[in-house]
């Protein structure tokens, strides 16, 4: 192995060193703990080898947040393949989604509600725009162009709502299940 070779992945592996750190500092005392020194100590590296990776904590943020991204594009193309109905597919894929949110709130934070370095909608990085396409599926067939943009993004924001919403404790727990079938029934009388 070259030395450059060598280089190059102890460097991709501190990167990485990094991410996981943050997103496992986030995990267990919110993002708000997560700072530079705080990371540089956890990977025992100094604050400057951080920012010969990322410029600040809003790239590192990013990059949570693109790795949560993948993640959430298998979580919804998973619950799509095993639908059987166009029915099943809205349901699944609202279910997979909301899923994923409550399963680590801080990664939801990362990709969704916090400041990052990303640039979303067309130009956004590959795996948000694999995401937003695996969410796209649920209308995928009945709409196409800005009309399945558009039911996307309503489906999206309504979610995305009902996530926030119910995490700040301002919607009714014995409510969840009709709010979702609601839902489903509302995106699939467009079909």
């Amino acid at each position: 192995m070259s030395t450059q070779t060598r280089k190059e992945r102890d460097r991709a592996q501190r990167r990485q060193a990094i991410v996981d750190a943050a997103r496992e500092l986030s995990a267990a005392d919110g993002w708000d703990a997560v700072t530079i020194r705080k990371l540089a100590e956890r990977i025992e590296y100094s604050q400057p080898v951080l920012y010969s990776h990322f410029a600040g904590k809003a790239a590192i943020v990013g990059a949570v947040a693109i790795e949560g991204c993948v993640e959430l594009t298998l979580a919804l193309r998973r619950a799509h393949d095993v639908a059987r109905t166009p029915r099943e597919v809205i349901d699944n894929i609202a279910r997979a989604y909301l899923d994923f949110a409550d399963a680590d709130p801080a990664r939801y934070d990362a990709m969704f509600v916090l400041t990052t370095d990303l640039t979303f909608g067309l130009d956004a990085p590959q795996p948000l725009r694999d995401a937003f396409a695996a969410m796209e599926a649920m209308f995928r067939g009945t709409a196409e162009g800005d009309e399945l943009g558009a039911r996307t993004e309503d489906a999206w924001s309504a979610l995305h709502g009902l996530v926030t919403l119910d995490r700040s404790g301002r919607l009714r727990p014995e409510l969840r299940e009709r709010r979702i079938e609601l839902l489903v029934d509302m995106w699939s009388s467009l079909s």
